[in-house]
């Protein structure tokens, strides 16, 4: 693909109004193209792979420690967001191969499988950060109020929480569902957001404001809020184990915003032009298609890290690992796999489109 022609405003996310095109100039996506197709391919390919791995062994040392418990609402309230935050991670995951063949080729499973993918997709992207939410709201009314041992060893009241989660996040992949299909873009077949012609721009920055609000900004301040109280809880502390409670989930919830502030940022530049406060040239459209897909890569890679923290910080997590490691590799090659892991840990100790009218990025996943 070289320079382009006028795009036709149906492509990528279902279409701008049509728009006097004598103000625009054509602009060279051949470069963004090529960059795109060898850079996200390999991205969500290692990802999938590591959040894969990371993700069903967590499952399965919840699981073990759950073989230890009584009852079906046995889990502590943290467990189990801990519990449906691997899950969603894990169907995160299960998306991206998809997208992966996308990038690399073009869509070839189908309008079904498109809606489907999309809407796993986006549903597991609102359930990851809620849970964060959810797992930071516990911990206050734990440490900040004291709330009482009785009420929290009762997990059932996680267990309707999460059923919350998972319903209103289910309402809003539907629309997905509704909107997903596998159209035509320069000539290759991709899955895509298309809307109705009269009302696509309106849609498109409703519900890129809307993501960003739900799933970004309201559950960063409900985390923010939450951990400020806690730190000023903790300085009247000197119970060391109660600071190292504190790790997994700080830890949990730092990366997340790592991963997934400068994609939020990107699409708030492109809300921005879309509804014509600056004007988006050649130039800066390149950077945002290239930016938006670098950044959407790096918020994906949480869901391959979060299994990470656990084995750094998690205490009962290595714990059960440890014990799981004695029954699958015996005595020794646990002696082992522990030295290197040693070894490992003190070696990184140290390190803690584009033409100028289309209306958001054509190579990100998302709206």
């Amino acid at each position: 693909m070289t320079t382009t022609d006028y795009p036709d405003y149906n492509d990528y996310n279902g279409s701008y109004p049509m728009v006097d095109l004598s103000d625009f100039v054509p602009c060279d996506v051949g470069e963004t193209w090529k960059l795109i197709r060898r850079f996200a391919p390999v991205a969500y390919s290692v990802v999938f792979v590591l959040a894969l791995v990371g993700n069903i062994l967590v499952l399965c040392v919840l699981r073990r420690y759950r073989q230890a418990q009584r009852g079906p609402c046995s889990y502590s309230l943290t467990d189990t967001f801990l519990l449906h935050l691997a899950i969603s991670d894990l169907l995160l995951a299960f998306s991206l191969p998809f997208f992966a063949v996308q990038s690399a080729d073009k869509w070839v499973f189908g309008k079904v499988t498109c809606k489907i993918v999309g809407a796993m997709f986006s549903l597991n992207i609102y359930c990851g950060i809620l849970f964060l939410a959810c797992i930071s709201f516990d911990r206050y009314l734990a440490i900040v109020h004291a709330v009482s041992t009785g009420w929290r060893r009762n997990s059932c009241h996680a267990q309707l929480a999460c059923a919350v989660i998972w319903t209103t996040c289910l309402g809003l992949s539907a629309i997905d569902v509704q909107y997903r299909q596998v159209g035509d873009v320069n000539g290759v077949e991709v899955c895509k957001m298309e809307f109705p012609k009269e009302s696509s721009k309106q849609i498109m920055v409703g519900l890129q404001l809307l993501n960003l609000l739900l799933a970004f900004a309201l559950p960063l301040l409900v985390m923010l809020y939450c951990y400020m109280r806690i730190f000023r809880a903790l300085c009247h502390t000197t119970r060391r184990q109660k600071r190292k409670s504190l790790r997994l989930i700080i830890s949990l919830v730092v990366v997340f915003v790592i991963s997934w502030a400068p994609f939020n940022c990107f699409r708030l530049v492109e809300s921005l032009a879309m509804l014509d406060l600056f004007k988006k040239d050649c130039k800066m459209a390149h950077v945002l298609d290239i930016g938006t897909v670098a950044a959407e890569s790096l918020g994906l890679a949480h869901c391959a890290l979060n299994p990470l923290l656990y084995g750094f910080v998690g205490v009962k997590f290595r714990r059960e690992l440890s014990q799981m490691c004695k029954v699958a590799l015996g005595p020794r090659g646990c002696q082992e796999l522990g030295n290197w892991w040693q070894g490992s840990r003190r070696r990184t100790a140290g390190s803690f489109s584009s033409v100028e009218s289309e209306n958001t990025s054509r190579f990100s996943i998302m709206v």
